[in-house]
């Protein structure tokens, strides 16, 4: 059997969790320089408010309801998302983290008659440890395990876990659209309703060798979880990216090569913290600079590099000599930049980077070095300790008005409490 684990509504949650008078208000969450909406509470999606839509088409509805809006708070999100992770795991070793809001669980180990009173333990020991509401699906497969958690989610009355068991399977069933399958996307949802297929207990009573036919072997996998039958076991291999993006869209328009570059340097050190947090070297990196496109009274001006390391790296400092002097020759003067990015791929473990006897970097110092200032870093706060290329003054940083404390990662936002 396995279980998921989903938070309920994670972005509106981890905000209330804080400032309980948002409790029962209607909160939206916008994306990187507060653009487009990207989560909702239950009273927002009420309110008619769609993800994905523009935070300047619903500033009518934000002052009628008076909504509650925030900027995306990564640092306050991924911190909560740890210790739910961290709170599951101590209760069922083998979990598989789906997303910052989910995980799969493999509940192999206890009796069927065990597993609600199981799933409703870890949704009050989430509760009670971080104030966080979740929903918990169980099934015999990952898939009915998604359709269990939507379940929960749709009927109060199961107090956010439900388990689809052989004797309420079809009736379930029945009642989902195909679209709610996890693996329906739109065009083989278009091409099962042309098909007259609509609903998850239709699409479990196909033929595996008709579904195969059209749909591959993909599809056959996802009638065959319908069915009970197990494809996709709970994966705890290693997590590790195969490629590692860091890019923004600015705040305000960037004109001087001086912001530009300290954007990319920000940009590269962020790639080279997170390879050497999974233990992996980079062997190409990619570099990016955008005018605005949208923007048809602008000179318009894209480009894009890729520098080969002569050595697989994860050095910040290698790292930055190579891409500053690619970008140097890059920027063009007399435009008006929007976006820039890094991003670096060829990603190997550190213990498969091949050597060549002609290096004349000395790498055991460098590792050294960057050990010694990434435990500073660690300890007094990101960029304690950075390269002069960062710089101090981002006029290119993200446009954040309505940013909440970073309550769990910042000492100076640590909640007070005044006692008489």
């Amino acid at each position: 059997m396995y279980g998921l684990v989903d938070c309920n509504n994670f972005y509106a949650s981890c905000e209330r969790v804080f400032n309980p008078k948002l409790n029962k208000k209607p909160i939206v969450v916008l994306s990187n320089n507060d653009g487009c909406v990207i989560a909702r509470s239950n009273e927002a999606k009420k309110l008619g408010i769609k993800m994905g839509e523009p935070a300047f088409k619903i500033t009518s509805l934000i002052k009628k309801y008076n909504i509650e809006i925030f900027s995306t708070n990564f640092a306050l999100y991924g911190d909560m998302s740890q210790r739910v992770m961290n709170i599951i795991a101590d209760t069922i070793p083998q979990i598989e983290i789906y997303s910052i809001d989910e995980a799969f669980l493999d509940l192999h180990q206890f009796k069927n008659e065990e597993l609600l009173k199981v799933g409703r333990y870890i949704r009050e020991k989430i509760l009670k440890y971080t104030g966080l509401p979740v929903s918990i699906g169980i099934g015999k497969t990952k898939t009915l395990s998604k359709v269990a958690n939507h379940v929960s989610k749709k009927e109060p009355s199961y107090k956010g876990v439900f388990m689809v068991e052989d004797s309420n399977q079809d009736n379930i069933l029945e009642k989902i659209p195909i679209e709610k399958i996890w693996g329906v996307g739109s065009k083989s949802k278009k091409f099962l309703y042309y098909h007259g297929i609509k609903t998850a207990k239709q699409l479990k009573e196909s033929k595996l060798k008709w579904i195969r036919t059209h749909l591959s072997i993909t599809g056959e996998r996802m009638v065959k979880e319908l069915q009970g039958i197990s494809c996709h076991g709970i994966d705890l291999s290693s997590n590790s990216k195969k490629s590692i993006c860091t890019s923004r869209t600015f705040g305000k328009m960037v004109t001087s090569y001086n912001d530009l570059s300290s954007s990319i340097a920000m940009y590269t050190v962020r790639c080279a913290e997170k390879l050497r947090m999974q233990h992996s070297s980079a062997m190409l990196a990619h570099i990016f600079i955008s005018t605005n496109p949208f923007r048809k009274n602008g000179k318009q001006y894209i480009n894009y590099k890729t520098i080969k390391f002569p050595i697989a790296t994860h050095d910040t400092g290698e790292m930055l000599s190579y891409i500053l002097k690619k970008l140097k020759a890059m920027y063009k003067e007399g435009y008006k930049y929007k976006k820039a990015g890094v991003i670096v791929s060829g990603i190997i473990p550190n213990s498969q980077v091949q050597c060549n006897i002609f290096d004349s970097v000395n790498r055991l110092k460098s590792s050294k070095l960057i050990g010694v200032v990434d435990k500073i870093n660690k300890k007094l706060g990101r960029d304690s300790i950075r390269y002069a290329s960062q710089g101090y003054y981002r006029k290119w940083k993200l446009k954040q008005e309505r940013l909440s404390p970073c309550y769990t990662t910042r000492w100076e936002d640590l909640l007070t409490i005044n006692i008489d």
